[in-house]
């Protein structure tokens, strides 16, 4: 014979049913949760740009490179001073010279002449490479920290805003551009 359900065991066999989906929503809610809250974290981005200015090393390179190309411009402005110079001693002696005087003095301030502008270009290439150099050792250094940051933090991306578009938007809270700048220049000065 067959038992005839009780009120009792009705509402077991109806929780037991709810149980299954409830716990599932439950575990849903509790996964998505953990996403949601987990990508929040593991995302943020610096200001390149900031990073750039801030940097106490770029600072002390950028001195560094401005001396050095100013004592190689100072070389250029001397050689230039000095081949006027001698033009204007040519302009004055001229009319007392032979032709055959006349024209190798010419020739000779031709060729010191090309002689500077050449030396003028490859000062100028220099300090160009120089420059890329010296920047490129930066963004190197920049970009191993935050490397670095990232890994000791958590953080799955940091990405890298210039102004230029690239993040148009992001919580505040997801700019690491202070933290990060400052333990680059912590690093940097030895603390």
């Amino acid at each position: 014979m067959k038992e005839k359900p009780t009120a009792k065991s009705n509402a077991a066999n109806s929780m037991g049913k709810l149980a299954t989906p409830i716990s599932i929503l439950a575990l849903i809610v509790s996964v998505s949760t953990f996403f949601i809250s987990h990508s929040e974290s593991d995302l943020a981005y610096v200001d390149v740009n900031r990073l750039l200015e801030g940097y106490d090393r770029t600072k002390v390179d950028r001195e560094n490179f401005t001396k050095k190309t100013d004592i190689m411009k100072a070389n250029v402005d001397s050689l230039m001073v000095d081949w006027q110079n001698e033009l204007k001693t040519y302009e004055k002696e001229r009319s007392s010279m032979t032709k055959k005087e006349l024209a190798l003095k010419q020739e000779l301030l031709q060729n010191k002449q090309q002689q500077i502008n050449n030396y003028q270009q490859a000062v100028q290439k220099q300090i160009q490479e120089e420059d890329q150099k010296m920047t490129q050792t930066v963004v190197n250094d920049i970009n191993a920290y935050v490397k670095e940051y990232g890994n000791d933090h958590g953080h799955r991306i940091i990405f890298g805003a210039q102004g230029s578009g690239n993040i148009m938007y992001a919580e505040e809270e997801t700019n690491l551009t202070e933290k990060v700048l400052k333990g680059l220049n912590e690093q940097y000065n030895g603390k």
